[in-house]
Order: C-alpha cells, then sequence, then structure tokens
C-alpha cells in the first residue's frame, strides 16, 4: 500500500503507518474484544500482545476456531527470510507464535525463505550466502525456545522437492496479471520473483497434503506480508483446500521512531540479538526518542509523553508483559515522577536480560539442528 505518508509493501515499509487505513485498504477485520473473549475461552490468560492490541488485526479467526471446537485442530505458519542478523523487530511476532504454540497445543511449521532473498535481494550473488544466513538465523529460532516435537523448520532450497510439487498447481492459477497488481511488479522483474508467490503459498496447505485431508492453517505475521497470503487465500480454495487464517501486528518501531518499523538498514537503531550489553546501552541512550520534556524542571512540571517515547513503546509491545506494572510506569512518566533516563535505564536492563537468556541458549543450539530441519 502506497499512501502520501507512508508505504507498506513486504519489502519496504515508511513513514508513520496508519493502521485503520491498512485494515481498510488490505480488507483484514480488526480483533475485537468478543473475539478476545472466545480465544481466551481456550488459552487462559490472554497474551500481553492481545490484551494491548499489538495484534489488532485478522482474517477467519473466527472460522478457525469454529474448526478448532469440532475437533480440526489448526496448524502455524510462519517465517524469516534470511537477509542478514535478527533484530529485535523479528522476535516479536515470534515470541506471539510460540505462545499460540503452547496454549493451543499445536504443531509449527517454520518456512525459511533463503530463495526468496536471493532472487529479492541484489546484494547476494550467490545461494551460499542466503544459505549461510537462514543457518545462523535458524539458531536464533531455535534459541527461542520452541518445541522440537512440535516444531519442524523448513528451508526452501533444502526442500526445493515437497514446495516445487506443491506450488506447481498453484501456480497454475495464479496468472501473470494479479502477481502484477498484488506486488506492484512490472517487466523488469526476474522469473523468480514471479514465481516466488507460489512457493509461499505451500507452507499454507503442507499439512493437508502430508495428513491427505484438509487442515486449518494460522499465519501470524506483521502487516506488511498481507499481499502474499491474500493470493494464496484466493487460490488455494480452487485447489479444494481451505483458506488459511491469520492474525497480524503492527511493526515494531526503531530506535529513532522515525520509520514504520525497525529496519536492518538502519543499524544504529536497531537492537540485534547478538548486541552486547554496552552496544544496547549506548545505542538506547543515544537514539532512543524521549517523550520527556527539554529540562528537569520542566519533566518534573509537565510530564513525559509515553505515547511517543520508544523507551515505553517497546516496553509495552514487548519488554514489560506485566500491565500493573506498565500502568505504573506509565503514570509515573505522565506525572514527572519517572525521568526519561530512567525509563530508558529501566528499558536497557529487560532488553540485557532478554539478550543474555538468547544468547547463551544460542550457544546450545547448533547441536539441535537436526531436531528440527526437515529432510526432502
Amino acid at each position: 500500500m502506497n499512501d502520501d505518508s507512508f508505504t507498506v509493501t513486504p519489502w519496504d515499509v515508511t513513514g508513520p503507518v496508519d493502521y485503520a487505513k491498512l485494515i481498510k485498504k488490505f480488507g483484514t477485520e480488526p480483533i475485537t474484544p468478543e473475539l478476545l473473549e472466545r480465544i481466551e475461552k481456550h488459552t487462559g490468560p490472554l497474551h500481553h500482545m492481545l490484551r494491548r492490541g499489538i495484534f489488532y488485526t485478522h482474517r477467519d479467526m473466527n472460522w478457525l476456531l469454529d474448526e478448532y471446537e469440532k475437533g480440526n485442530k489448526f496448524y502455524l505458519y510462519t517465517g524469516r527470510g534470511p537477509s542478514g542478523s535478527i533484530h529485535l523487530g523479528h522476535v516479536v511476532t515470534w515470541e506471539f507464535v510460540k505462545w499460540l504454540q503452547e496454549a493451543f497445543d499445536t504443531t509449527l511449521l517454520f518456512q525459511i525463505t533463503d530463495d526468496e532473498k536471493f532472487l529479492f535481494n541484489h546484494k547476494f550473488k550467490t545461494t551460499k550466502e542466503t544459505y549461510d544466513l537462514a543457518i545462523e538465523n535458524i539458531l536464533d529460532i531455535i534459541a527461542m525456545g520452541f518445541d522440537h516435537n512440535k516444531t519442524k523448520i523448513m528451508i526452501d532450497t533444502d526442500n526445493a522437492k515437497t514446495l516445487y510439487n506443491a506450488a506447481l498447481p498453484i501456480a497454475k492459477k495464479i496468472t501473470f496479471s494479479t502477481v502484477k497488481s498484488s506486488f506492484g511488479f512490472t517487466n523488469s522483474n526476474n522469473l523468480g520473483e514471479i514465481f516466488y508467490t507460489s512457493i509461499q503459498a505451500v507452507p499454507a496447505i503442507i499439512e493437508s497434503v502430508w495428513q491427505k485431508k484438509n487442515v486449518p492453517c494460522l499465519i501470524p505475521h506483521a502487516i506488511d506480508q498481507d499481499p502474499h497470503f491474500r493470493v494464496s487465500r484466493d487460490v488455494l480454495p480452487k485447489l479444494g483446500y481451505y483458506k488459511p487464517a491469520s492474525i497480524q501486528n503492527s511493526f515494531f518501531p526503531g530506535l529513532t521512531g522515525e520509520d514504520g518499523k525497525m529496519s536492518s538498514s538502519k543499524a544504529d537503531t536497531a537492537i540485534y540479538l547478538t548486541d552486547t550489553p554496552k552496544q544496547v546501552k549506548k545505542k538506547i541512550n543515544k537514539y532512543a526518542f524521549s517523550g520527556g520534556q527539554a529540562t528537569l524542571e520542566e519533566h518534573r512540571k509537565l510530564g513525559g509523553n509515553p505515547d511517543i517515547d520508544i523507551s515505553y513503546q517497546w516496553l509495552r509491545q514487548f519488554f514489560e508483559p506485566n500491565d500493573d506494572k506498565l500502568k505504573k510506569i506509565e503514570d509515573d512518566y505522565r506525572s514527572g515522577a519517572l525521568l526519561s533516563g530512567e525509563l530508558k535505564a529501566y528499558l536497557i536492563e529487560k532488553v540485557n536480560a532478554y539478550l543474555k537468556t538468547h544468547q547463551e541458549r544460542k550457544e546450545k543450539a547448533r547441536d539441535q539442528l537436526d531436531k528440527f530441519l526437515i529432510s526432502d
């Protein structure tokens, strides 16, 4: 979607995103209190990303729950395009997926799209580059604590036989006109880019292929990836499959708050899972946009604005799941009792604790690769 003030595509997000406009443009549905109540009946206490509207829109969640309540259990599908190191913006969705997997006791298929990154990103000259990044990214995925008994990881180039055979019938139903209108392609796009959306659709039906019966699929993803799955939803019923349901989250902002989401292209304003405590402290103190006042005296008198403060937004979206603690932080900041520097210090502590645990787990992840990877 291109708007006068912002852009949201599967490959580019810039500007201040209007999420209400995205719902209208993409044709998704808002997550209502009634839907939250229905989910909570199955999961118990809701994840804070649902309670706070971080995951804010969906397609066919009520249908999915209808099927679940009939005993037709769904599986989860999410993915990663290996273009570089993992930053915090990537793991927001994955932490929610992990909660879904545990709350619904279901399986997860994780697609690693090394082929997509080779085709779409011109900085890569060989498939080995994207494959090596895929392995490194998978170690980060494993380190997040997914259950290897219920999690399958598919690397596209390693699982080409499975993907290609399932993609052929899909490709036959998708016209070049559809791809052009959905993704803004022109005659200069390479053939691999044009075909790729057929590959992207396969994981949404692969359990149905393997089990030889229709199995519902839920795709949690950031809202910018919606065009891929709109095409899938149009085509898959023509082949006798269910449309995949989906649930979409808003973006995790970069430290400066200038663009729509955290981006690897601005490394100083992103926190990577490999960052040291010193790097985290330096980046947050230097770049995190503050909602505080210009002077200590003004801040004590007028208070800060958590609605625009990046440290508060990071706590709200990811690092402070306790609602009571978050409310106290918000109230103290608005009143001026909590200073911007103190808010940043609290965030630094939370981020470094998260990264320390993750980095320790990643050291052990390489020995677990075979438990997760699918062989073709």
